[in-house]
């Protein structure tokens, strides 16, 4: 499996070179984590259920903000490595001057380390690896 298929199509058609991804800031990688995020949350949702679009809008946003992003963090932490967990604490330690809407700011943090992981682990290719940890946090969020 191709697992990189889609920045590889980006890189290739808009003719864009990769750039060292250690040259991203951690508000840089939340930014596009959170976008990959909420495309794997909108593909499960349209995928799985039916029904309006208004329907399915609310079953995202149900799962793509800041608190339900920290309690997914919450309980993805212990299969995370080492360099995983260096990643999502700079995400959370960047200072964001953006204001928390409707979430406290622990949650928000955690929420932004979280989606810095996201985009980290997209810009690194690591596609099944990203999905395999939203997939454990959705069925531990689920139990």
């Amino acid at each position: 499996m191709n697992t990189n298929h889609l920045l590889d199509d980006i890189h290739n058609f808009f003719q864009i070179s990769q750039k060292e991804i250690n040259s991203y800031s951690p508000l840089t990688l939340a930014y596009l984590g959170d976008a990959v995020f909420e495309i794997v949350i909108r593909t499960i949702i349209v995928e799985k259920k039916s029904g309006t679009v208004k329907s399915l809008h609310r079953q995202s946003s149900d799962l793509v903000n800041a608190k339900a992003q920290a309690e997914l963090m919450s309980r993805i932490m212990g299969a995370l490595t080492e360099q995983e967990i260096s990643i999502f604490k700079r995400g959370r330690n960047a200072k964001s001057h953006s204001v928390a809407k409707n979430a406290n700011i622990h949650d928000y943090r955690n929420a932004t380390g979280f989606e810095a992981l996201m985009g980290y682990l997209y810009l690194n290719g690591e596609m099944e690896r990203l999905l395999e940890l939203i997939q454990l946090g959705l069925v531990e969020l689920s139990q």
